[in-house]
Parts: C-alpha cells; sequence; structure tokens
C-alpha cells in the first residue's frame, strides 16, 4: 500500500512555482502550443501554385487589432442602436394607434353594459393601458434588435467583441464572456441575465449578473431616446439633430460600460475577491448565417419570452398608476400626495417628486415612466400619449432644465433593475440575497451619481 503523498507540500511547491513563473502562465502555454502547432501545420502542409487568400485572418487583423478594433466596435453598436431606434418609430407608433383603438371600444362596450365606472377604469384605463404601453414600446425594439444580434451572433462577430473586451474584464477581475452577456442586455437585461449562463465560474457569474443592469435595455430607450430628442437635438440644427440624438444615447451606453467595468473591478477587490478565469476563446470561422435559425431564436427564444414576463408584470404596474390617480382623499390624488412627499428627495438627485413617484411606480416595467410623469403633470386620469415637441413644452412647463434632463437619463442609466430582471435574477441564482443586492446596488450608484453631478451642476451654475 503506497502512502499518500503530503498535499501541504505540493501546494507550497505549486505556490512557489506560480510566484517564480508569474501571474501569465497560462496565457503563455497556450501562447505556446498554438505556435507550436502552427510551426507543425506549416511543416506538413505543402501548398502548390498560388497560396489562397485567407480571409479570415485578414477579417480578424482588422476587427481585433488594438488600433481599429475598437472603433469599429463603437461605431457598429452605433449603427445598431439607431437601426433599431429609426426602425422601431413607426411600428410602435402603428402599435400603440391600434392598441389605443381597441381600448375606446373596450371602454365603450363596458359602459354600454352598465359596467361601474370604477371597474371600467381600473381594468381599462389601467391595467390595459398599462400592458398597452409595454407592448407597443418593447415588441418593435426587440423584433429588430434580437434579429440583428443573433445574425451577428451567427455570422461570428461577437467571439471577436468578447475577444478586444476580454483584457479589460481581466484587469475588472471578469470573465471575457460578459461581454457577449452585456450585449445580450442591450435587448433586455432580463435576458442579459439568462446569458450569464455561459459563465462556468460562480463568482464570475454572480458579477456579471450584479452588473448587467447598466446595460441600457431596450425599455429604458424610450426614455433616454426622448430626452435626447427634445432637450440635446434640439440645440443643433435640423440636419445634425438625428446624428446628436444618437451620439447622446451611444454616451449613455459608454456611461454604463465604464461603470460596469469599475464595479466589476471594486466587487472582485472586496466582496467577490478572486481571480478572473483563464479565458481560451478560439475564435470560430466566418460563416453564412441560417435565416430560420437567425429567426427562431431572436423571435421565439428571446422576444416572445421577454414580452411574456413583461406583459405579466405590467399588468398590477397599470392597475397601481389608475388607482394612484383616481382615488383623492381631501379632493387631491394619491400621485398629488406622493409626488409632493418625494420633491425633497429628488431635487438633491436633480429631479423632482413626480419623477421620482414615476421611476418608483415603474418598477414592474420601466416602458411606463414617461407616461406616468405625463399622467401626473397633465392631472389626468390615465396614461396618455404626446408627441415629441409636446412633451418638451409639457415638461418645460414644469420646470425641466438641462440638469433635470441629464440627472433623469443617468439615474434610468444606473437605477435598480425592473421587476422581470430581478425575478429572472431570482430564478437563475435562487438567492435572494443576490436578487435583493441587484436592486440596492444600482440604487445606491444611481443616488450617489446623481446626487453629485446635481450639486456640482448648481455650484458651478452659482
Amino acid at each position: 500500500m503506497t502512502t499518500p503523498p503530503d498535499i501541504e507540500a505540493i501546494l507550497a511547491e505549486a505556490r512557489k512555482a506560480r510566484d517564480r513563473l508569474g501571474p501569465n502562465t497560462h496565457d503563455r502555454i497556450a501562447e505556446a502550443m498554438h505556435a507550436r502547432s502552427s510551426e507543425i501545420a506549416r511543416a506538413a502542409v505543402r501548398i502548390t501554385g498560388r497560396a489562397p487568400v485567407e480571409w479570415d485572418l485578414l477579417a480578424d487583423k482588422v476587427l481585433t487589432s488594438r488600433l481599429l478594433g475598437f472603433p469599429i466596435m463603437l461605431v457598429g453598436l452605433a449603427v445598431v442602436l439607431w437601426m433599431t431606434i429609426a426602425g422601431a418609430n413607426v411600428p410602435s407608433s402603428m402599435l400603440a394607434s391600434g392598441l389605443f383603438w381597441i381600448h375606446g371600444h373596450l371602454v365603450a362596450g363596458a359602459e354600454a353594459i352598465g359596467a361601474p365606472w370604477w371597474l371600467t377604469g381600473f381594468l381599462f384605463d389601467g391595467v390595459y393601458l398599462g400592458v398597452a404601453w409595454v407592448v407597443a414600446v418593447m415588441l418593435p425594439p426587440m423584433a429588430i434588435f434580437f434579429p440583428i444580434f443573433t445574425l451577428l451572433e451567427d455570422v461570428g462577430y461577437l467571439p471577436r467583441v468578447a475577444f478586444n473586451l476580454d483584457r479589460f474584464f481581466r484587469w475588472a477581475g471578469a470573465h471575457g464572456k460578459q461581454a457577449l452577456t452585456m450585449s445580450m442586455g442591450f435587448g433586455c437585461n432580463a435576458a442579459g441575465v439568462v446569458a450569464c449562463r455561459i459563465i462556468e465560474s460562480p463568482r464570475e457569474r454572480t458579477l456579471a449578473i450584479l452588473t448587467n443592469n447598466f446595460t441600457l435595455c431596450n425599455g429604458r430607450w424610450p426614455t433616454i431616446i426622448m430626452i435626447a430628442s427634445v432637450f440635446v437635438a434640439a440645440k443643433f440644427p435640423p440636419a445634425w439633430a438625428g446624428i446628436a440624438a444618437t451620439a447622446c444615447v451611444l454616451a449613455v451606453v459608454l456611461v454604463g460600460t465604464v461603470t460596469t467595468f469599475i464595479v466589476c473591478k471594486l466587487l472582485s477587490s472586496t466582496v467577490l475577491k478572486g481571480e478572473a478565469s483563464h479565458f481560451y476563446l478560439e475564435l470560430p470561422p466566418y460563416r453564412r448565417p441560417s435565416v430560420w435559425r437567425v429567426v427562431y431564436r431572436s423571435i421565439i427564444d428571446r422576444t416572445i419570452f421577454v414580452l411574456g414576463r413583461a406583459m405579466v408584470v405590467a399588468a398590477p404596474a397599470g392597475g397601481l398608476i389608475w388607482l394612484l390617480g383616481n382615488i383623492t382623499p381631501g379632493g387631491q390624488s394619491l400621485m398629488v400626495t406622493f409626488s409632493n412627499a418625494l420633491e425633497p428627495i429628488g431635487w438633491v438627485i436633480g429631479l423632482d417628486g413626480v419623477i421620482l413617484l414615476a421611476f418608483i411606480i415603474a418598477i414592474p416595467a420601466n416602458e411606463i415612466i414617461v407616461p406616468t410623469i405625463i399622467m401626473a403633470y397633465m392631472a389626468t386620469s390615465k396614461m396618455t400619449e404626446l408627441d415629441a415637441t409636446a412633451t418638451g413644452d409639457l415638461f418645460r412647463a414644469n420646470d425641466w432644465t438641462m440638469l433635470t434632463a441629464v440627472c433623469v437619463m443617468l439615474f434610468s442609466l444606473l437605477h435598480y433593475p425592473c421587476a422581470t430582471t430581478t425575478w429572472t435574477i431570482w430564478r437563475e441564482t435562487g438567492s435572494r440575497k443576490i436578487a435583493l443586492w441587484s436592486n440596492l446596488l444600482p440604487l445606491g450608484i444611481a443616488v450617489v451619481v446623481c446626487a453629485a453631478v446635481a450639486g456640482v451642476w448648481r455650484l458651478v451654475a452659482v
């Protein structure tokens, strides 16, 4: 019978060897293996005649280069955002018009059969309109973004994105695959959380889940786009207005990306301390995408799945909004009472009580933030739709300034995730603690950042 080796002695020798070899040993081994295999391939393969052009290698030299890789990524992201924003405008408007037309007939039918006003209001002006807003706002952008995302994934470009961002995630103590989960988060943070399954390490998966909220999802695009169009683009000539709005949205996206790196670095250095996993990524060959696979994965697996969950949580939110706008103890609606109570807190972070209340009410679905603000400012009993010009005039009449616009964009980017994403985090992790921290962490960051921006802005203005 052999004597088992001294495990502690072996570990001690391993630590000494690690200190001697340095932290990049695995990388050097992988590079040496790749170099040796390439050398063997060159020696074994004999090419007669003219050597074929290796288009994959030429493309990778451009798309993954330190000089051009990031500019191409940014331009590509801007194009995808512009296509999603511009392409979703008309379908969203048509869908909203159709759903509001159905709303009118539902209300008329309820009145015809003598239904009580409060039941009609709660079901159709509240629950139905809440779901209708979410469907009209979410469905067209997702139906555009997810197919584009899946197409890039099928072609083979997304692994190149992960390759370009890997060194930043390694610096932050996170996994390079988090780049893919962030990309999915642009469509929906809930889908981004589900995508974190591809990260094997529990620590790094938790990092990706906790920071996926800083990726601007399509539920928050309407708020950002509206503000960019009304307050930023309005300061430019008409010919440049669209470019200015897109640049503003892209800037918000970049702020979220930088925040992700910083928060990952802080967490990986403290409560989630540990080394980043070694990530060996074999870049797949570029290939022609399968149209049917792209359609199925983007529409069925992603769009319908996410939209269904959003509708489930938006229905009670719509009912709550109607109750707050129509219950009037002392002649004043609960919405006005609560917004007045929140006014001092809102002022500190560059907002007002109505905006802060809208963010709280919109926990189930970020899509209803702007309709709730409009409803409160106009003192109506249901969510109302206005065009961009009328919305801008209404907001300025209620003392919105450029500071308000900036703080709303920052708070929308950084604040807690929607209920659908929180539910998904709990389902994916099985941990109430992680689900709770996924809300408290971004909320704390949003409050600190907005308070700092508002304080400095007012100080400079004085």
